[in-house]
């Protein structure tokens, strides 16, 4: 298992590209925070789709990662997307993900994507990670 600041120092050193910040890791759950800017809006005002399936699928390894250790080798094998509502243009997106499976080789969980003080969702998503066979327990 993964603290988070294990994960936020491993995706500082590792992923350095990543520009989401861990809310909260554990019991097989995870949120993380993205800071929306104008480089993450399309035309109309609104969050891009690819920053939202971006923070679905960081969610997802976040918390595959905080249950099963710092292995960089998972990886995404499916994620599909549905959009919801308009995202807001002047809110965080948050990235709730819930593990629905954790195996030995597969991870199945599902994210809930929301606009910072909006009740209802903006997307939801489902993913499947395959999990190297040597990894840390």
């Amino acid at each position: 298992m993964a603290t988070k600041d294990e994960l936020t120092n491993f995706f500082k050193t590792d992923f350095p590209q990543a520009d989401f910040i861990i809310e909260s890791v554990g019991d097989k759950s995870a949120c993380i925070r993205k800071k929306i800017n104008h480089n993450h809006l399309r035309p109309g005002g609104t969050v891009s789709g690819p920053v939202l399936m971006e923070m679905a699928d960081a969610a997802l390894y976040v918390t595959i990662l905080s249950e099963i250790g710092l292995v960089a080798l998972a990886v995404t094998t499916n994620l599909n997307i549905n959009f919801l509502r308009k995202p807001s243009s002047a809110a965080d997106v948050l990235a709730e993900c819930k593990l629905i499976k954790l195996g030995k080789t597969l991870a199945i969980g599902e994210v809930t994507l929301y606009s910072d003080g909006m009740a209802e969702p903006v997307a939801h998503a489902v993913g499947t990670y395959a999990i190297p066979p040597a990894r840390k327990t």
